[in-house]
């Protein structure tokens, strides 16, 4: 039935047994197919059904002649007859006799079928690397060897009694030790007693896999004692990727270094060097580890040498005889390390064999070499020892890695790939419907890219090309989510991943923010100046209807200045938003505390009630919620007012405001509102997508979505009016815009019976992250004098007349269009974010802020007609607010960044939501950004290396320790791509 190792009869009677035959072992198949040898498929127990239609697409019509499994119950003896019997029952219906094949090869066609293949073969009398002595099990990253007192046998252990026999266990690396050459230090057991004196002693991180896992299957790199056993019962508990159940856990140093991989071929000892590559690992996405390619190696470089006799010597020691390995090697600083040795080809469905052939002059690869090792002694003796250098081909192997995530409704980037000069093969991991994620690993790389050409200036333009599609998403178009354009708020920092229920209450809950202010930057020094306006100031009261944020910093101004307020809380404002009080502003005391009554009557008589003997001289908006009450009420108490008379009642309302503007002849947006959906429908069906929707009255964040089509537009006109407010109470009425396209703007103003001034103009940092369009990433002040703002600040004067806001702050948010400046809204109150900005806005213009303007826009005339129409230029110092985006995600058990952070030279200010315990999700909108910090300098060089350095420790993942989740440290195989469609 079988021939010896040395004789090839007719290659149409010589049959060839693959076991385990998936990814590359297909292609092996197929190569001694084309050679005229039959194939029978021989499973292993327990081999996943799944697993046998992973077959590359390249070697679709590969066929056996029968396949076999192997049943649980058999023994060696029994699943040869079963071969034997499948081989002639095929034989006898060719019309052959039964004796018509003859077994001339038994490989492995995958990392399953090693100890299967090696067994197989050694009791067929085949060219084998047996199962004899230290060399057993030689898959396992562990090598198990059984001693019995009376017999011996290295296979099928499982059937044997273990009463009399004791185990000895070493490892690839012991073999490796033993030579003499550098190893890796570990210990491996199955009880975590067994390792827990190794994890005790070693430098942390470690890595844990299991001893006879495929690829990445349950490889993690382990930060602490309790990671690193609670991975290890894990391991125990968990079904194998390729079927089965995993026995012992190897815990190993973590090397540091370069990855490379080293392919070969043996027959009889003799290795040949098929190729060297090494892996491109960075950072990304919040993993440390993510694996961007593979490129070739010159076998002549330095590395090369270093690596390939390591290889050589490494496949010695592990009695590697016959057959296809890869050696995973990292170079630390001293010298070469194996990571493992897989004793089969080079995985990844052999998508690189192209590449491989090409860089070897088109002759021949793994692939080949493989089949001339069984099956052609001389062909196999005229490949060369190693691959030729200089190689003959420029080429890569890229892993495409995704910075966004979602349902997959087309891949517009895979067809562009396909055009590309030195494009080759495409194995994509993702297709229509699918649902991608972020790479942070192998698991989750979205597919695999082969390069080649000529002309290395080609080769480098074709794959910085494919990563910028990476980093602008352009690689797949999803099925698509509403997208937060609203502006930033302290309200909305560091909410993570929270239920809504909880994000709600934690954007109003400030005392559970993290506050960190500097108290010793020079410019901040002395505090701030107390402003005494009247003589009769102690006998005056103000009133101030909803203090909150920028609010209360509004309240300790005028407190400074000699006066008591009054706080009058509009109905319905909710007790939490109360506790909403910056940081910097400590504890307040208010004079009184009211509460609006049923009627304007009523509430006027509540305040006159609370004034006593005191005079009123003055009603102040103190946050989005008193806007629309702060008017009446001053109104009716005839003192300063903005009024409530014709449209002007409603200019809260974003749709009146367009309209104002639009009728006053300046630039507006196309929009349209309504209660129901009939009402904006028809604009809706007419206007270009996306859109914006928002409530007309929204504050902040609240509600603003931009809408990709129909369907979900009417799906956002809806809910909006389902859910409660952020400042309290129901939508009444829904706005549906166009979207602007431009840079987006905030203006500051303050006004005193319409005069306005104007008193910092900021520009917003957005840019695309993490698979979203429109990310925060800060908020930097304008030059005055710029181009830019001076249209911004006339083209905002004049919607300040048209709005009729005559009195106090105000800030609009504006889009510079390619025709001109359009309002975005205009907030008819002081700028928000809890005024965290006034320390930066008064060094800018060497002393005041929107605050003290607005507070001298009511109560000092004489001060507010010595201010500036416009902030000085140049400003008087740099800064900017920084939002803190992540690029990773998790459980937060540290915040080293935060230090970093307070440490920078040009640090002012931190304001954040995420503390320890916390999880944080990769930034895509408001409620996922982390918090923000205010930089402020003399030197604009240090504000902009402290940004930069902000902005690395988000890419390279410090702001946070992240209780750790699985980290893939494999090289790559092919259970990573068991998805792939070879296109």
């Amino acid at each position: 039935m079988s021939a010896t190792a040395t004789t090839i009869m007719n290659p149409s009677q010589s049959l060839i047994l693959l076991v385990d035959p998936y990814s590359t072992g297909c292609m092996i198949g197929q190569e001694i197919s084309k050679r005229g040898y039959p194939l029978l498929a021989v499973w292993t127990k327990g081999f996943a059904p799944h697993m046998k239609t992973h077959i590359p697409e390249s070697c679709r019509d590969l066929t056996y002649i029968a396949q076999v499994d192997d049943m649980e119950s058999w023994s060696i003896e029994q699943l040869i007859s079963a071969i034997a019997t499948a081989a002639s029952n095929h034989a006898v219906n060719l019309g052959r006799p039964k004796e018509y094949y003859t077994i001339v090869a038994c490989i492995a066609g995958g990392e399953a079928g090693v100890d299967m293949a090696d067994a197989l073969s050694e009791r067929l009398g085949l060219l084998s690397n047996g199962t004899q002595g230290e060399f057993a099990n030689r898959r396992d990253k562990k090598v198990q060897v059984r001693v019995y007192s009376q017999c011996f046998t290295a296979f099928s252990s499982h059937l044997l009694s273990s009463s009399n026999a004791f185990i000895v266990y070493t490892f690839q690396q012991e073999l490796v030790r033993k030579t003499g050459m550098r190893a890796v230090r570990q210990a491996c057991g199955k009880t975590f007693e067994e390792v827990e004196e190794f994890l005790m002693s070693e430098t942390f991180p470690v890595v844990l896999k299991p001893t006879d896992s495929a690829g990445s299957d349950g490889v993690k790199l382990c930060h602490s004692m309790a990671e690193a056993k609670e991975h290890f019962h894990h391991l125990l508990s968990v079904e194998a990727v390729n079927g089965g159940y995993n026995t012992q856990v190897l815990c190993q140093e973590f090397l540091s270094g370069k990855e490379y991989v080293v392919d070969h071929v043996s027959r009889n000892g003799v290795h040949k060097t098929m190729m060297v590559w090494v892996y491109d690992k960075r950072p990304t996405n919040g993993s440390q580890f993510v694996y961007f390619g593979m490129l070739p190696v010159d076998p002549q470089s330095d590395e090369a040498k270093m690596l390939i006799p390591y290889v050589r010597g490494v496949l010695d020691a592990l009695g590697m005889e016959h057959g296809p390995s890869h050696g995973e090697v990292i170079i630390t600083k001293d010298g070469p390390c194996l990571v493992e040795m897989n004793c089969r080809a080079h995985g990844g469905d052999g998508n690189w064999v192209p590449l491989g052939r090409a860089l070897t002059g088109g002759k021949y690869c793994q692939i080949e070499a493989t089949a001339a090792a069984y099956l052609d002694e001389e062909e196999f003796n005229d490949i060369p020892d190693m691959p030729p250098s200089p190689l003959k081909a420029q080429g890569l192997d890229i892993h495409l890695v995704s910075y966004s995530k979602g349902k997959v409704l087309s891949t517009p980037g895979f067809d562009v790939i396909k055009k590309l000069p030195s494009f080759v093969w495409l194995s994509p991991a993702a297709s229509i419907g699918s649902e991608v994620t972020y790479t942070v690993d192998l698991v989750t790389c979205p597919g695999c890219v082969i390069l080649m050409h000529d002309d290395e200036k080609v080769l480098q333009k074709d794959v910085d090309f494919i990563r910028y599609l990476e980093e602008i998403n352009g690689l797949f178009v999803y099925e698509t989510k509403g997208e937060s354009l609203a502006r930033p708020t302290a309200a909305t920092y560091g909410l993570g991943s929270t239920p809504m229920a909880h994000r709600k209450m934690a954007s109003i809950d400030r005392p559970n923010l993290l506050r960190i202010m500097s108290n010793d930057r020079p410019m901040l020094r002395g505090g701030l100046m107390k402003k005494f306006t009247t003589v009769d100031a102690s006998k005056e009261v103000v009133v101030v209807v909803d203090p909150y944020s920028t609010g209360c910093v509004i309240v300790q101004e005028i407190q400074s200045r000699g006066y008591k307020v009054i706080a009058l809380w509009t109905r319905g404002f909710s007790e939490e938003m109360k506790m909403h009080v910056p940081v910097s502003c400590g504890t307040i005391t208010y004079h009184k505390e009211v509460t609006e009554g049923d009627n304007i009557g009523e509430t006027t008589r509540e305040l006159y009630s609370a004034a006593g003997q005191l005079r009123i001289v003055a009603c102040i908006c103190g946050g989005e919620a008193g806007v629309d009450a702060a008017d009446l009420i001053s109104e009716r108490l005839m003192v300063r007012t903005n009024g409530t008379q014709g449209m002007f009642a409603k200019r809260r309302d974003k749709k009146v405001q367009q309209e104002l503007i639009k009728a006053a002849g300046l630039r507006s947006v196309r929009q349209a509102a309504g209660n129901k959906f009939s009402d904006v429908e028809a604009f809706l069906r007419s206007e270009h997508y996306p859109v914006v929707l928002k409530p007309t009255d929204s504050a902040g964040t609240d509600g603003v979505k931009l809408c990709h089509n129909f369907t979900e537009a009417k799906e956002h006109f809806y809910h909006l009016f389902e859910v409660e407010a952020v400042n309290g109470g129901y939508n009444t009425e829904v706005l549906c815009q166009e979207f602007l396209k431009g840079k987006e703007y905030v203006v500051d103003s303050a006004s005193r019976d319409g005069e306005h001034k104007t008193t910092a103009v900021w520009v917003y940092d957005k840019r695309p992250a993490n698979g979203a369009a429109f990310v925060y990433f800060g908020m930097l002040p304008i030059d005055t004098a710029s181009m830019e703002a001076k249209l911004l600040i006339n083209y905002t004067n004049l919607v300040l007349d048209a709005l009729g806001m005559k009195n106090g702050a105000s800030h609009a948010e504006v889009i510079l269009t390619a025709s001109g400046p359009c309002l975005v809204e205009m907030n008819c109150r002081a700028h928000g974010g809890d005024g965290n900005w006034r320390s930066l806005a008064r060094a800018l213009t060497g002393g005041y802020s929107q605050v003290e303007a607005c507070v001298d826009a009511y109560l000092d005339k004489k001060s507010f007609q010595s201010l500036p129409k416009i902030p000085p230029s140049p400003a008087k110092a740099f800064g900017e607010e920084v939002i803190l985006v992540s690029y990773a995600e998790g459980y937060v058990i540290g915040t080293p960044g935060y230090d970093a952070i307070k440490a920078l030279e040009s640090f002012v200010y931190l304001e954040t939501g995420v503390t320890i315990g916390c999880k944080v999700e990769r930034t895509v909108d408001l409620l996922t950004s982390l918090g923000s910090a205010i930089l402020l300098h003399e030197d604009e060089e240090v504000v902009k290396r402290d940004v930069m350095k902000i902005r690395d420790m988000e890419k390279n993942n410090q702001l946070f320790e992240f209780k750790q989740s699985t980290t893939l440290m494999s090289a790559t195989s092919m259970i990573n791509f068991n998805d792939f469609n070879i296109s």
